[in-house]
């Protein structure tokens, strides 16, 4: 059924369609039990884009005469809204004013859609979350969330109030289905999947024992992020089973900032089992048969494939791995589509970068070819004193093989004209401030900076252009990058990927790619390290392993901080996977946890100044989602 999303993207697109045949042809498939789920990709507060989005999903599902149509969570204001309603409550009555016009283009098929509601009660927060129920031109019902989130990325009850809970109010007719309404959060507070629920109060268990709906419609927008798929898959799962009442669960694509929507909304029957499921990361027009008590003569119900190893991790168990396969396209496409959306719908068309020859920018400079197209991206190689031949050589070849512009431009006199004028300055400091460092990191971070004035200067020179900045997580979370440096652009895409994934997520493009290898090989074999300073031990550039811990060792602890909450003394009694592979003392492991733990409370500010980047990984320092005061101690015992 993929046609009808193909031609509304071209009616969207303003291009003339002949709707005659689809229609002619799925009218004899679908009935009153057949609902269309609006699997779309909303612009937070572009109201009439998002109701001319809309309102051709409606007119399809009029035209075949379906028995409701059911968008997202808040689809009209678009998801998350964040500060911009406070601020701005003509926005929300802009919402309204469409969802009103929205109402007269309905007739039989009901719509459900989401939109944001001023809270007339005059007590509590200014708006609700609801969900409006659309039918024969008119507003016949307003559905109100309960449960808000405030946790992670999520921080609904800044905005909403919560609602008065009413069971019977949640109850709508869907052909010959008697369903019940929920809206996201809703529908995960089951008592007995969570361990730690954290709602007291559940309302599909409340909806279920005392409505007895022959269905769950849950209109959702989730993000998506590590492990969550498999957790929501689960607990959809669990709770269709345990009450015996399929579930049909609607979720957006597209992404806002930092946020990313897998879409893939799903039905399970009552016995838990999965019965359809659409495309993840595409938006979707897509027919689904309700699991009723006479099933449809014609199931018009497919199954669409995860990102591949999703369903075979469905079951894991919380744990460490550097096993990252079953993530890597989920985290491959999270990205490709945040850059997009990123790009889309702020008016960019062009990505420049710094290429080092080394892994970030090489991963960096994949992922923008393949989410703008290798002609809308720029590859700078500017070399220092420092730099290595292969070095020079590795980003030659990696972006030959992308097909995407490339020169070469040396920072040498760049460098040398700033350190000469630094050391006046700093002569002149010195004669009145004391304190000057016998071991400064200035000349490495004069050349980052001069590396980013020239991608600065190329995004301020050519219009549509925002540089890119490259810092991985694992060096993000150590402080290992230059503010106004490698930490400098527009938007970070591996931002929230750490460094032995991201060795991961190189060989997966290498092989999963239609181009095979495009990052050279030598790239993947080499010890990453910044080239910025000479290691007085050897002679050579300092590697960043050496300056830090290795790598495996790192990722863990940020995995055990973020997922377990662990102290150093936890750390210390736990066996590490390093720990498989090399031999370490209890010293070495104890200084390697205090230097961790050091130079985070250093990088805090660097946090909270990077820019927008896609949460990928279960947990995260994404400010979207972490907030720690900068003026702050942490006793790591």
């Amino acid at each position: 059924m993929n046609e009808i999303t193909t031609l509304i993207n071209m009616e969207l697109n303003g291009e003339a369609v002949d709707k005659k045949e689809t229609i002619k042809r799925l009218k004899p498939l679908v009935n009153k039990d057949t609902i269309a789920l609006a699997q779309v990709d909303p612009v937070v507060c572009d109201i009439e884009h998002n109701f001319n989005k809309a309102k051709i999903y409606i007119e399809w599902a009029n035209e075949l005469k379906l028995g409701a149509i059911v968008f997202p969570e808040l689809f009209l204001m678009g998801y998350p809204v964040f500060d911009i309603i406070d601020r701005f409550p003509n926005i929300v009555e802009k919402n309204i004013e469409y969802l009103e016009k929205l109402a007269k283009l309905t007739g039989n098929t009901k719509v459900l859609i989401g939109f944001c509601e001023f809270n007339r009660f005059y007590i509590g927060k200014r708006y609700f979350n609801s969900v409006a129920v659309l039918q024969n031109k008119k507003i016949e019902k307003i559905i109100r969330k309960t449960l808000l989130p405030v946790y992670s990325e999520f921080n609904d009850a800044r905005y909403f109030q919560s609602a008065e809970f009413n069971p019977t109010d949640r109850i709508i007719e869907i052909g010959s289905n008697k369903a019940a309404i929920v809206i996201c959060e809703e529908n995960w507070a089951d008592k007995d999947f969570f361990e730690t629920p954290v709602y007291s109060f559940d309302p599909v268990d409340e909806i279920v024992k005392t409505q007895h709906p022959d269905i769950i419609i849950n209109c959702s927008s989730s993000p998506t992020r590590a492990k969550k798929e498999q957790l929501l898959n689960n607990m959809l799962s669990f709770v269709s089973k345990k009450h015996k009442t399929p579930i049909v669960y609607v979720n957006q694509v597209g992404a806002v900032d930092n946020i990313s929507f897998l879409g893939s909304s799903r039905c399970y029957d009552e016995k838990g089992k999965i019965i359809a499921r659409a495309k993840s990361f595409e938006e979707q027009f897509f027919l689904l048969s309700m699991p009723t008590k006479k099933p449809t003569k014609n199931n018009l119900n497919q199954i669409f494939s995860l990102p591949s190893g999703l369903d075979k991790s469905l079951n894991e168990q919380k744990a460490f791995s550097l096993d990252y396969e079953p993530d890597l396209e989920r985290t491959y496409l999270t990205i490709i589509n945040s850059i997009r959306d990123y790009f889309k719908k702020n008016g960019f068309k062009r990505a420049v970068l710094g290429v080092s020859g080394g892994l970030d920018s090489s991963v960096c400079a994949v992922l923008l070819a393949d989410a703008l197209g290798n002609k809308n991206v720029y590859a700078v190689s500017m070399p220092s004193k420092i730099t290595s031949k292969e070095s020079k050589s590795d980003a030659k070849e990696l972006c030959e093989n992308l097909g995407i512009n490339y020169f070469e431009i040396p920072i040498n006199e760049m460098v040398e004209a700033s350190k000469n004028t630094f050391n006046e300055v700093f002569n002149n400091v010195e004669k009145s401030w004391d304190g000057r460092y016998t071991a400064p990191l200035t000349m490495d971070n004069i050349q980052a900076r001069s590396r980013a004035m020239i991608l600065w200067g190329i995004s301020n020179e050519f219009s549509g252009t925002i540089p890119i900045a490259t810092s991985d997580k694992s060096e993000l979370y150590m402080g290992y990058a230059t503010i106004n440096g490698d930490m400098s652009g527009g938007f970070a895409p591996i931002a929230d990927v750490t460094k032995t994934k991201l060795f991961a997520l190189a060989r997966w493009l290498n092989a999963n790619r239609i181009q095979k290898n495009a990052i050279p090989r030598a790239i993947l074999n080499k010890r990453p390290g910044a080239e910025l300073a000479i290691d007085p031990k050897t002679g050579k550039p300092l590697l960043a392993e050496d300056a830090l811990m290795p790598y495996e060792f790192l990722d863990e602890i940020i995995w055990r901080i973020e997922n377990l909450h662990q102290t150093k003394d936890e750390m210390l009694k736990e066996w590490f996977l390093y720990e498989q592979k090399n031999q370490i003392t209890n010293k070495q492991k104890s200084e390697w946890i205090d230097k961790f733990h050091k130079r985070v409370q250093t990088a805090l500010f660097k946090w909270s100044i990077m820019p927008p980047s896609p949460i990928v990984d279960a947990r995260s320092i994404n400010k979207t989602e972490y907030n720690q005061p900068i003026t702050s101690k942490i006793k790591f015992y």
